[in-house]
């Protein structure tokens, strides 16, 4: 037992030094720089050489090994001289959606008087980005006081916002024997906005606020629906016009089809798309839940609402590039929080996943709550004018189109 026991020992201590090694060696080309295949093998014969030398004091034997170490001392010292004369800057990258291609330019400038050559470029991507993980390239020369371009695309995979740390240049140049690589830091960022499902139809929004101000609709509900009332001035009537605004006493006067021209009422009413991003989500459902207050905030801007998104870190926020911002960085909470005693006092789409909060929303306020699929959940809803939707989530396949999450947001209310 004993001899078997110091085998397995023996055999689990060769992979930790040969780790170890690894970890040295990778210091080293940090540090300074690391032989080669062929610069190791050139080490080994230098010091045969010498050691050739100091046996027989032949003094051809001590100039190949005084050539040679010289050789191995420029090899080693160059490369990080080399490294030092070379700059990279990463342009601005434009924002994206998720499942677009990101574009990434990067520019290589030699900033020394020689020419560089064979240089092997490496850009780390995000974690989360992309399915790509880093991208390589190697550049064969760039001359002196020049630069070169690079630029690739990573198909994106999840919204957020990722930082672009560094990007790892290396070199074996000039002799090829020790290899050096450095990092050039880059602080760009990348955004990745959610996706934006285009709705043809959003009772929830629609229908908001008309609890406390039910003569308020937005231009499209008033032109499809209203017959009068709402009469502006007649006109000649156009391909395409609703047959139901045909004026017909005036057209059998005028010997032509007229129709009524509505008045254009703008409600402009205040609300808001506050997201609950307590602790408590599925990851998932949260995903999906995002997905839902970037397509809300746009259904309602088309309906000439007066929009906001309001989430407990960043509060009130309107412009669409920093709602989408917001959206892109919104994450889980890590602790539980009141969120409601921060609600702005006015009508909001509260999207959460807790249904004891939907009870103390403001007046006229909708609600979309997620629940998962196979698991029971009763919705208590003190207030009885507070209409919403719940959201049903299927944890087990993960739909990256949101077909399902959009016939849900385009369905009919319930109390």
């Amino acid at each position: 037992m004993s001899n078997s026991q110091s085998d397995r020992q023996q055999r689990s201590s060769k992979p930790k030094k040969i780790s170890k090694i690894k970890r040295f060696f990778k210091w080293l080309e940090w540090r300074l720089a690391t032989p080669e295949f062929i610069g190791g093998m050139f080490t080994a014969l230098t010091l045969f050489f010498f050691m050739a030398a100091t046996n027989t004091l032949a003094g051809w034997l001590y100039v190949i090994s005084g050539v040679s170490f010289a050789l191995l001392i420029v090899g080693a010292v160059m490369p990080k001289r080399l490294l030092a004369e070379i700059a990279m800057v990463r342009s601005p990258i434009d924002p994206v959606s998720v499942g677009d291609d990101l574009w990434i330019d990067l520019t290589i400038q030699n900033t020394g008087r020689t020419e560089k050559r064979l240089l092997e470029v490496r850009d780390i991507l995000p974690e989360n980005l992309s399915n790509i993980l880093q991208q390589e390239v190697v550049i064969e020369l760039i001359a002196p006081l020049q630069e070169y371009h690079w630029n690739y695309e990573a198909k994106t995979t999840k919204r957020g916002v990722f930082l672009f740390r560094s990007t790892e240049i290396a070199t074996s140049s000039p002799l090829g024997l020790f290899r050096s690589r450095r990092a050039c830091p880059s602080g760009q960022k990348a955004i990745v906005y959610p996706t934006v499902l285009p709705l043809d139809r959003c009772p929830l929004v629609d229908q908001l606020g008309s609890d406390t101000n039910p003569r308020q609709y937005s231009d499209d509900h008033n032109y499809s629906n209203a017959t009068e009332g709402l009469t502006k001035t007649l006109r000649p009537y156009r391909w395409g016009d609703p047959t139901r605004l045909i004026h017909w006493r005036t057209s059998a006067k005028f010997g032509e089809l007229r129709v009524r021209e509505l008045e254009v009422t703008i409600g402009g009413q205040e609300v808001a798309i506050a997201l609950d991003n307590s602790v408590g989500w599925e990851p998932q459902a949260f995903e999906e839940a995002v997905v839902a207050a970037a397509s809300l905030y746009f259904y309602a801007q088309k309906s000439k609402l007066s929009v906001s998104l309001w989430t407990n870190d960043t509060g009130i926020v309107q412009s669409d590039r920093a709602v989408l911002e917001t959206l892109a960085a919104v994450d889980m909470a890590t602790s539980s929080a009141d969120l409601l005693k921060d609600l702005p006092d006015l009508p909001v789409v509260w999207i959460s996943h807790r249904s004891d909060s939907i009870g103390y929303l403001p007046l006229g306020s909708r609600w979309l709550l997620w629940q998962v699929s196979g698991q029971s959940s009763q919705v208590s809803v003190p207030n009885q004018r507070s209409l919403g939707l719940t959201i049903e989530t299927m944890l087990d396949a993960e739909d990256t189109s949101y077909k399902s999450l959009r016939s849900q947001l385009q369905g009919y209310l319930t109390l």
